[in-house]
């Protein structure tokens, strides 16, 4: 399809695309990815990479604000849940700043570009990979969290 140079890719996003409201979500990022090249649409993919960063304006903060709150709250535990998390936040961090937002920003110019070459397709690769293994090492903290609440019994309202 031919990608209609005289539309901001902004457009896209509120036309029904494939897409849905869902585009600029950076913590959806990877799904809208794989969706918009599944889609063989230029312009949906111009839509997901300009929409990207965006959102780091959400999600930076807060990753920021999760990591230094579950810092606080865990500074004297021993339990070896709370050592793992900590042991992946770094990662984390690490994986976002030098490879996640540098990737959407170069991914963003390449594609306003039309540059959908070798570089273009190197750079997904590497921003998809980095993404997942964000996602499972937050997924993995969020289950070590999740296990170290008390067992809490949910009654019904007026019981």
């Amino acid at each position: 399809e031919e990608l209609d140079h005289d539309r901001r890719p902004e457009t896209y996003l509120t036309r029904g695309s494939i897409l849905g409201g869902n585009a600029g979500s950076v913590l959806s990022g990877n799904q809208q990815t794989v969706l918009s090249e599944l889609s063989g649409r230029p312009d949906a993919i111009i839509a997901v990479k300009t929409a990207i960063p965006y959102g780091l304006f959400i999600l930076i903060p807060a990753l920021i604000t999760a990591g230094m709150s579950g810092m606080k709250l865990g500074v004297k535990w021993k339990n070896p849940a709370i050592a793992a998390k900590k042991r992946r936040m770094p990662i984390i961090a690490v994986n976002g700043v030098i490879v996640l937002v540098p990737s959407c920003f170069v991914l963003r110019s390449l594609a306003l570009a039309g540059d959908f070459g070798t570089t273009f397709y190197a750079v997904q690769a590497l921003e998809l990979t980095a993404g997942a293994v964000n996602i499972a090492l937050l997924l993995l903290n969020m289950r070590d969290g999740f296990r170290l609440r008390p067992n809490r019994r949910i009654t019904p309202a007026g019981s």
